[in-house]
């Protein structure tokens, strides 16, 4: 498949390492016709993206990534729209005030575990973004407590690891009606993490149609060829279109760069299509 959209880019504006701006240039720079920003809980870095992609002739798919609660897994909805979502910023307020509220909590734990990391490290590993989980695990990374990302989540920031704090959450049916009142179109990210076997996957995405999910991610970097297989399959019978990106973070989170997974033309033409008026 030749790839022409990464569909699921993360910034400096949430836990990325790059702004947006940045980001924009990279992907021009690797041949991409189109990406999504998708940050977490938060449309701030999309003006500098879209002003960015228009001198580069990059098209700019304003989006965004909201954690929903769910158990025992972790769903993610991400949100596209066919232009910069006004008023969405203060909406997703209330999730954003959760998120730093949530880090000095995870903080005193590592704290506690013997690892005598500082919010001030952290706040400037973070600098002007959202500090998130990504931001401790540099400082965990910085102060020789573990090797790599991947240790830093799997032995402690990870759901169910020592030093997770759990945030307030919006449900899924508000997820779903929140970007659907901004105009955008839901999609279900990366469904791995919800944890589930392949009939209980159906039942809750059927659920998930019926409050107006419109898409799943498909292409992405940790999903198996069955999964794919499986995932194109329930798209098919739900009426759902595909969406697929790499989650770029940063070259140290997981290895990979924009436009390493995502979709190919006749791909992006179905987006854009829902998308438009």
């Amino acid at each position: 498949m030749q790839i022409c959209a990464d569909l699921h880019i993360h910034t400096s504006a949430s836990d990325g390492d790059l702004n947006p701006g940045k980001i924009v240039s990279w992907a021009h720079a690797r041949g991409l016709d189109a990406i999504a920003i998708t940050d977490h809980d938060t449309v701030a870095g999309i003006p500098e993206a879209i002003r960015t992609g228009e001198e580069a002739g990059i098209r700019i798919i304003p989006g965004v990534e909201i954690s929903a609660i769910y158990e025992p897994g972790t769903m993610h909805i991400l949100g596209y729209f066919p232009s910069y979502p006004q008023g969405l910023e203060k909406a997703l307020e209330g999730i954003q005030d959760a998120r730093r509220k949530r880090c000095p909590r995870i903080i005193e734990k590592l704290n506690a575990l013997g690892m005598p990391v500082t919010a001030h490290e952290v706040a400037e590993i973070a600098r002007d973004a959202q500090i998130g989980r990504p931001h401790i695990a540099k400082a965990l990374i910085r102060g020789g407590y573990v090797r790599n990302y991947e240790e830093a989540f799997s032995q402690y920031l990870a759901k169910g690891r020592p030093a997770y704090v759990d945030k307030e959450k919006m449900t899924w049916e508000e997820s779903l009606t929140l970007i659907h009142e901004y105009g955008g179109l839901p999609v279900l990210a990366h469904p791995f993490t919800l944890e589930l076997q392949s009939h209980e996957l159906r039942l809750l995405m059927e659920r998930l149609v019926s409050g107006g999910l419109k898409g799943v991610e498909i292409f992405y970097p940790e999903h198996s060829r069955a999964q794919k297989k499986l995932y194109r399959s329930l798209a098919r019978d739900l009426g759902l279109f595909a969406t697929g990106g790499t989650d770029y973070h940063g070259t140290a989170r997981n290895s990979v760069s924009p436009g390493d997974y995502g979709i190919d033309t006749a791909t992006l033409a179905v987006l854009l299509d829902h998308l438009s008026p």
